[in-house]
């Protein structure tokens, strides 16, 4: 996928599949003139030392002006290894060769070193990394590489990513044995988790966000949804039915999020709530210009008597505190633990709030938050717990990942509405739309707010469409996430 692919997802041509070897393949090999690890590292010693004396004399608040500070400082280094090889009689750097060793210098100094490339590349999708030297990536067309190491040693690649913890600010994160699992925003958006000390080799994966200004009709245009059911979840955000979006890891449940979330009407004031930061929403003033966004912090290694981390802030804390910012919309960007509490409360006492949840079904959804509620460290009966879940969740919308030899297909197989309690402990519900023969959603039933849903626009004829408005499968295989 191209950069312009990446800011528009409706550029991306329909029409060509995404294929996928049976087998990974060998990485490319590397650049004639990529620059030399060992030469890097010791160009990064020096500089780095040089940019610490230069800033402790004059200290530089502005991280551009670091930035600018630190390339002046790599060219006049090696501007002199260059003369000094050339008095040697050794040969000359190409300019190519320079400007790589340079972009490598900034990355080791202020980026992720040699991962820097591979997040910068608009085609990747995932990395991940079994140790320094067992590196795959995923990319957007299905293909997975082998690449070259990322570090020299499983030690170096900690350190790199013990720097990039220190340098995240405001929501430090801490990366330690005493701290063995890491998870951050990277300044592009794309999520990193890591963990070592509790397993063999440090583990990293990377995960990246290639499409953010997406709405329900670029939806349709990637195959995640078709015609009716995007007319459907259109009409249902704009009458403030609160939607649980559920599916397994990767399944595009994010994406989905965003794309309702850019239903909403302009002067709508909401708040976006993460672990770390993966919605943007805030990034896009001309739909959201009054979005509260919100970000949990794992505070520090110091305890208190409850076993509380001082200074930590849980997403919990957030939505309690969001509930007194005057919202009408609270969106919680994934449900895992006892956030689910305050969450069901914010959809019960408003309207319109949107959340995320891992389920391999929509019905495995309802019992997935059931079992949250009940493990949340409170006095709940399983009774009580469906009853909060009836009175608060409106829709449940499935989304699955079908992986196979002709490529990745995300799309959403159902959307069940939630009708209140029945006679038992469980609330009733409504399979509104299911799967069709293959797999993707189609109209089943009459959902019982359908009333609501016309006076927010939504044509009811539409849901006469038994086999759905879906294109074939081939003419959509755009992968939305």
């Amino acid at each position: 996928m191209t950069e312009r692919d990446e800011q528009h997802p409706h550029a991306t041509d329909p029409g060509v599949a995404e294929s996928r070897p049976l087998h990974a393949v060998p990485a490319p090999p590397a650049p004639q003139d990529a620059p030399d690890p060992a030469v890097v590292a010791d160009v990064r010693r020096v500089v780095a030392e040089a940019l610490a004396a230069r800033l402790q004399a004059e200290p530089v608040g502005d991280d551009a002006a670091r930035r600018e500070l630190a390339r002046g400082l790599i060219a006049a280094e090696l501007a002199e290894r260059r003369r000094a090889g050339v008095r040697a009689g050794s040969p000359t750097w190409s300019r190519q060769a320079e400007l790589r060793t340079s972009a490598a210098v900034m990355a080791a100094l202020f980026g992720l070193g040699r991962l820097q490339p591979l997040v910068d590349d608009p085609d990747v999708e995932n990395i991940e990394v079994d140790g320094h030297a067992n590196v795959w990536v995923c990319y957007a067309d299905g293909r997975e590489l082998q690449h070259p190491p990322v570090a020299d040693s499983d030690a170096e690649l900690i350190e790199i990513l013990q720097l990039l913890a220190a340098r995240a600010g405001g929501a430090e994160r801490m990366f330690s044995p005493a701290h063995p699992a890491l998870h951050l925003r990277l300044p592009d958006g794309s999520r990193l988790a890591a963990v070592a000390w509790t397993v063999a080799r440090p583990q990293v994966v990377i995960r990246r966000h290639r499409v953010r200004d997406v709405d329900l009709d670029d939806m349709v245009r990637l195959g995640t949804l078709d015609s009716v059911l995007a007319a459907f979840l259109r009409a249902a955000v704009r009458a403030g039915r609160n939607i649980i979006v559920t599916g397994l890891q990767n399944a595009g449940k994010t994406t989905l999020i965003r794309a309702l979330a850019n239903e909403f009407g302009p002067r709508e004031r909401f708040a976006t709530i993460e672990k770390e930061y993966e919605l943007h929403l805030d990034d896009l003033p001309d739909r959201h210009p009054r979005v509260v966004p919100m970000e949990a912090r794992e505070g520090s290694a110091e305890t208190d008597a409850a076993g509380h981390r001082a200074g930590q802030v849980t997403l919990s804390d957030l939505v309690t505190d969001a509930l007194r910012l005057n919202l009408r919309r609270i969106i919680v960007g994934e449900v895992r633990g006892a956030e689910v509490l305050p969450m069901l409360e914010a959809m019960s006492t408003g309207d319109g709030s949107l959340c995320t949840l891992h389920a391999r079904t929509a019905q495995h959804g309802i019992d997935r938050i059931v079992t949250l509620c009940l493990s949340a460290g409170i006095q709940m009966t399983e009774t009580f717990a469906y009853r909060l879940l009836a009175g608060s969740v409106d829709l449940i919308v499935h989304i699955e990942l079908l992986d196979d030899q002709s490529g990745k297909h995300r799309f959403v197989s159902q959307v069940v509405e939630i009708n209140g309690l029945g006679e038992g402990s469980r609330p009733t519900t409504t399979t509104v739309f299911g799967p069709g023969e293959d797999g993707r959603a189609v109209p089943l039933h009459h959902p019982e707010s359908l009333a609501r849903l016309v006076r927010a626009g939504f044509n009811p004829s539409l849901l006469a469409h038994r086999a759905g408005t879906w294109a074939p499968w081939p003419l959509h295989q755009g992968d939305p996430r």
